[in-house]
This record gives structure tokens, C-alpha cells and sequence, in this order.
């Protein structure tokens, strides 16, 4: 794997051993304060990761040329190493699995067998919060190849759609870059906590976030583009893209509607009917495809994917981390209307922004999913603390693709290549 990085372009300089660095304070406090779960074991093996990548980084920061270059690839791939692969290793031998994995992994089994993810209502009744399935058909793909005996349960495929996603975003976004840079954004992104840690503890969201800010990416390079068959096909593909997202989970579905309000103010009204009947039409074929079986049960679909979320199930989600929403659920049936209420009120302020004020660009867009589900997770009656790698993804993919846009201005291209050739590692910096 060293032989492949040696050449690629990662984020740059001394600043890349300071992010290590705060990754492993983050990971040593994970470690201490958060019980004897696995998180405490994920805190574990990443400390001494990101602490050994910030040592390397540090080092060949001092050094130029090719001692740099491997310097670099060395230290995310101690990243990668402490914080991913070796806490995924040992996870995937244990037994009972991490909640998520195991629901996932069931999911699979029962689309393989019967044509649904879904248990039936009896089975729901009876089998507590875990035979719950909050995800959306396309998820259960992720366990299809455990159902099909191949090894890894849905790890494996799981990290795999997220590293294709992020590359992807990333060969986009930096129009005219090497794809030694992408890939070494993808490799930085893969090994930070915000993608590190849930994909470690088999966390679903990842590969949600990775193919909203590819569709997001796509919109970006199209916009940059005269009106034509090239602006056409990367609406196109970004309304497939996202419409595989949101066939995954409901998270995904507050971007469609910021986004097909941010298209509609770039393209036209025409352009947004398009981008958005093309999400849907994508998502719809999906779940039809995919769950047959499942639409002959509409209320179950809902049971598991809209009441259990939102906690008006008698078995109550295990995400419950101390935010307002889940503070408020807490006081009793008042306390859970006045959560959905205050839900409720945040979604028509979000939309009532859209109006006034709507996002003109994909980066625009993407700052206003990340404050709109902010808003979501902090008044959801179940939510939690994880979470919140939505928006913080979403900004920096948006800090990042606004450098770019500001590079490719700055060199008076239409593209990057110019500015990614004068600037060198600092057009791939870490945001």
C-alpha cells in the first residue's frame, strides 16, 4: 500500500502533524471518558495512530522533495492503520457485532430471502429497539455479500463505498488536479475521525455524507460549465447520485430540497423540476427494485424507517445523547410533542430561509444542509452526538470547494490545473 501512496499529493506541511495531532487528543479523550464500550477501544487503537502520524508528519515536514512526498503517505497511512484498519479487525472477530452492523447484516438476509429489509410487525413487537430497521432498502445492499457468505459482515463494503465516494468527490471537486491528489484527500478524509470513527464502529452515515458531497461536487463542476450537453450530464449524474442517497437514508433527503432550491436559482425552475424528478425517479426505482415485498407492507416501512426514528415506538432508540430534543422527550408525552413541535418549527425556518435568502451556489447549498441539520439533530427526540459528522463534513467539503472556485478564478481558468500547478500541495490542504 506505501509502494501506491508514495506518490501522492497529501494535504500539506506542518499543518497536516497539527491536525494528527488534535486527532489523537480526540481519540485519547474517546479512549478515557467514554466508558468500557468499544468506543473506549476505537480511542485506543487511534491514539497511538494519529500520535505515531503526527511524529512522521512532523518529521518529513522539514525535508523536501520526495522525502515529503513519503513522509506524507507514511503518516495517513499510520492514520489509516491505527484509526480504521486494526480497530476494524478486531471488531470483526468479536461476537455479539456492533448494533448497526448487526442490523444491517439481518437486513441483507431478509431482502436475500424475502424480498424486504423489514421485519414484520409481530416480529417488531416482540424483538425490542434491535429489530428495528431505520434504514432505507438501498442500505441492506451493504449486507448482502455477508448474506452471501463472504467474510467481513458489512465492513468491508462499508468502508469500500465510502473511499470510491470520497475519490470521486474529490477528482470532481478539484478540477484539474492529479488523481494522486484526489486520492490523497480521500485517503486524509477516510482517516479522520469524522469518517474513521463510525465507519470503524460500522455507523451507516459515511457513505451517505461521501455521495451527497459527490452529487454536491458534480453540481459545482457543471456550474462552471457554458450551458450545454457537459452542464446538462453533471445534473444529470449529481440527481442520480443523490437519488442513491436518499434511497439509502432519510438524512440524505434535506439536501434534495436545498439543493433543488439552489438549482432552480443557478439553472432555472425547469432545471430544478429535472434534478428533482430525477432524484426521486432514482430512489423510487430503487426501493421498488430492490424491496418488493416490502411495499405490500406500507405501514411497516414506516413503523421502522418514520415512527421508530422519531421515538413513537414502544421500543425507544438506544441513540440518546443529551441534546435538547432528547432532554425534552425525557419530560414525558409534553415533553416528546414539545420536541417534535420545536422540529417542526425548525423545518419551516429552514424553509422560510430558502425563500428569502436561497443558496445560489453548491457551496452555498451545502453551508445551508449543514445549519438545517444541525437544527435536525439537535431537536430530534432520538438523536446523538455522531451525528453531527453531517455537517461538519458538508462545511469543510464546502470550504474546500470554495478555495478551489477562488484558485481557478484567481488564474483566470475555468479550471484548476493552472492554479493547482502554481499553488502545488497548498491547493490540497486540509480545511
Amino acid at each position: 500500500m506505501l509502494g501506491r501512496m508514495r506518490n501522492v499529493t497529501m494535504p500539506g506541511g506542518r499543518r497536516r502533524a497539527v491536525w494528527y495531532a488534535a486527532f489523537a487528543v480526540y481519540a485519547a479523550g474517546v479512549a478515557l471518558f467514554s466508558g468500557p464500550g468499544l468506543d473506549h477501544w476505537w480511542g485506543a487503537f487511534a491514539a497511538g495512530g494519529y500520535a505515531a502520524a503526527a511524529v512522521i508528519a512532523a518529521a518529513a515536514a522539514g525535508r523536501a522533495g520526495p522525502w515529503q512526498a513519503r513522509g506524507s503517505a507514511l503518516a495517513v497511512v499510520a492514520a489509516l492503520a491505527g484509526a480504521l484498519a486494526a480497530p476494524v479487525m478486531w471488531l470483526m472477530t468479536r461476537e455479539p457485532t456492533t448494533p448497526d452492523v448487526a442490523v444491517v447484516a439481518r437486513s441483507g438476509m431478509l431482502l436475500l430471502h424475502h424480498g424486504t429489509p423489514y421485519l414484520p410487525a409481530g416480529a417488531l413487537a416482540a424483538g425490542g429497539w434491535l429489530a428495528y430497521n431505520p434504514y432505507l432498502p438501498v442500505m441492506a445492499l451493504l449486507g448482502l455479500p455477508g448474506a452471501l457468505g463472504l467474510p467481513g459482515k458489512t465492513w468491508p463494503w462499508l468502508i469500500a463505498v465510502t473511499i470510491a465516494a470520497l475519490y470521486a468527490t474529490f477528482r470532481v471537486t478539484l478540477v484539474g488536479a492529479r488523481r494522486r491528489d484526489a486520492l490523497g484527500h480521500a485517503a486524509f478524509w477516510l482517516a479522520c475521525p469524522i469518517m474513521a470513527f463510525p465507519l470503524t464502529m460500522g455507523i451507516t452515515d459515511p457513505p451517505v455524507i461521501a455521495l451527497t458531497c459527490l452529487a454536491l461536487a458534480l453540481l459545482a463542476r457543471g456550474g462552471r460549465m457554458a450551458p450545454g450537453r457537459a452542464r446538462g450530464r453533471d445534473t444529470a449524474l449529481a440527481a442520480l447520485v443523490l437519488g442513491v442517497a436518499c434511497a439509502m437514508k432519510y438524512t440524505a433527503w434535506p439536501a434534495l430540497a436545498v439543493i433543488a432550491v439552489m438549482v432552480a436559482t443557478r439553472d432555472g425552475t425547469r432545471s430544478a423540476i429535472r434534478f428533482t424528478a430525477g432524484v426521486l425517479a432514482t430512489a423510487v426505482a430503487l426501493v421498488v427494485a430492490l424491496a418488493p415485498a416490502a411495499l405490500r407492507h406500507p405501514a411497516t416501512i414506516l413503523q421502522n424507517t418514520v415512527a421508530y426514528p422519531l421515538g413513537l415506538t414502544s421500543a425507544k432508540s438506544p441513540a440518546q445523547s443529551p441534546l435538547p430534543g432528547h432532554l425534552l422527550a425525557t419530560l414525558g408525552p409534553a415533553g416528546h410533542l414539545a420536541a417534535l413541535v420545536l422540529l417542526a418549527v425548525a423545518g419551516l425556518a429552514t424553509v422560510e430561509s430558502l425563500v428569502i435568502a436561497p443558496p445560489a451556489t453548491p457551496e452555498a447549498a451545502a453551508r445551508r444542509i449543514a445549519i438545517g441539520l444541525s437544527a435536525l439533530f439537535l431537536l430530534s427526540p432520538a438523536t446523538r452526538f455522531g451525528y453531527f459528522i453531517y455537517p461538519i463534513a458538508l462545511y469543510a467539503w464546502a470550504v474546500l470547494a470554495s478555495r478551489a472556485r477562488a484558485r481557478a478564478a484567481a488564474s483566470g481558468s475555468p479550471d484548476l490545473a493552472g492554479a493547482l500547478v502554481e499553488d502545488g500541495e497548498r491547493a490540497v490542504e486540509p480545511v
